[in-house]
């Protein structure tokens, strides 16, 4: 018999028990669904974070501060003040990779209007801040250079600051009071939603940077600055210039760490993106159990298969079929009932992609080629593995014996 006629057996053999073949194959089918649902899941989430971190700016580089360090005592990073507002001047003069510097200071603070109040944090900057963040005013407009010289008491709010504090009313010409002091909010932010990290973008209130580091908070130093590099391939480089300008301000000797860290747009990205592909693959790991359970299940099927039908074994191989014959038509009738599983599988795994989208409006996740053509030579491959010894124990029986089984 041919190789054609050997799958033609098969799939004869295995519509005699439909029930029992769809049971069996049900494993793989769960097995593979789980495996590319959970790796759409997770590459839906990889791209998300992936497309939030390229809002955050253009070219941007971030500089914070370092960990203190007292008597033996690390504190949380960030918790030096050695960052000036003078250090984001000499920056901006002596870099020539760097296009534009913002120094931030952050608070937060009761926000009120009328009768309603809101919680909410304020960020301190300067003029350059919605070119290097990439953000925009959708009404109203942005604080001057004048106005964040003369400490000037206005505000740009964002979409969420908005609906607590005025619902449907325009906010723009309004005065709220946040910390005791009176803002008049001269423009509102575009809405950008939900951060990589899931914070609320929009639940902020932007403030001239004077005002918050003297006003507010009454400190003279900075909290980070936001830098924009001059083009996309200049980010190394000015990297490289902006730390060596700080050290030679902060007066850091040499073989000394740095009392600042500086992250790159690419060096969040690459975290973030090392994280997720470490989660998909678990998730992928984690799904692919239930294909073993599933192989488990066709192996013991295929025994008991072999055993019902030993007398027609006997039968085949008393009218010349030989042993080679016999181990093919059980081997191909396993990985049959796999792969056909397999594709079920996928089409499943797709479908539990789609409703996963209904639930996740964030992030939709994403069906990879890659899942679907490893998940069908998964299949593929537990088919013969796990039917190899079922086949191998039906090409040896005694062709005498299995003629006389009952």
């Amino acid at each position: 018999m041919g190789f054609l006629g050997i799958i033609k057996l098969a799939f004869i053999s295995l519509n005699r028990n439909k029930m029992r073949s769809f049971l069996t194959a049900l494993g793989i089918i769960i097995g593979v669904a789980s495996v590319v649902g959970m790796v759409a899941l997770g590459q839906g989430a990889y791209y998300s974070v992936q497309e939030n971190i390229s809002k955050m700016g253009t070219n941007l580089i971030m500089v914070m501060p370092g960990s203190s360090n007292r008597r033996g005592f690390h504190g949380a990073r960030g918790s030096m003040m050695t960052l000036k507002p003078a250090d984001a001047d000499a920056i901006l003069r002596d870099c020539p990779s760097v296009g534009m510097v913002s120094p931030i200071s952050r608070g937060s603070g009761q926000a009120i209007y009328g009768n309603n109040n809101s919680n909410t944090s304020c960020m301190g900057v300067t003029e350059d801040y919605l070119k290097i963040a990439s953000r925009e005013v959708s009404e109203g407009r942005f604080f001057t250079l004048n106005e964040i010289s003369a400490g000037s008491k206005v505000c740009v709010v964002g979409s969420t600051v908005v609906e607590n504090l005025f619902g449907n009313l325009n906010p723009i010409g309004k005065t709220i009071r946040y910390s005791k002091m009176p803002l008049e909010i001269i423009g509102v932010l575009k809405s950008r939603g939900e951060s990589g990290m899931g914070g609320d973008q929009d639940d902020l209130i932007l403030l001239p940077f004077s005002v918050v580091q003297r006003r507010i908070r009454g400190v003279n130093h900075c909290d980070m600055l936001n830098i924009s590099a001059a083009t996309a391939d200049s980010v190394e480089s000015a990297k490289t210039e902006i730390e060596e300008v700080l050290r030679r301000r902060h007066k850091i000797a040499e073989g000394k760490d740095n009392d600042f860290n500086i992250v790159t747009q690419d060096d969040i990205a690459e975290m973030a993106g090392s994280t997720l592909t470490i989660i998909a693959l678990l998730l992928g790991a984690i799904a692919s159990v239930s294909l073993l359970v599933g192989g488990i299940g066709v192996m013991n099927i295929m025994l008991v298969s072999v055993t019902e039908r030993t007398r027609e074994i006997g039968i085949r191989m008393a009218i010349g079929a030989k042993t080679s014959d016999i181990m093919w038509q059980f081997l191909v009738e396993s990985v049959v009932l796999t792969c056909a599983g397999g594709i079920l599988g996928i089409l499943c795994g797709v479908g539990l992609a789609k409703v996963i989208s209904i639930f996740t409006p964030n992030f939709t996740p994403v069906v990879s080629t890659t899942s679907i053509v490893v998940s069908v030579a998964f299949s593929f491959c537990v088919g013969t593995f796990f039917g190899l010894y079922p086949a191998y124990k039906a090409s040896q029986l005694d062709p005498i014996e299995a003629f006389r089984y009952e």
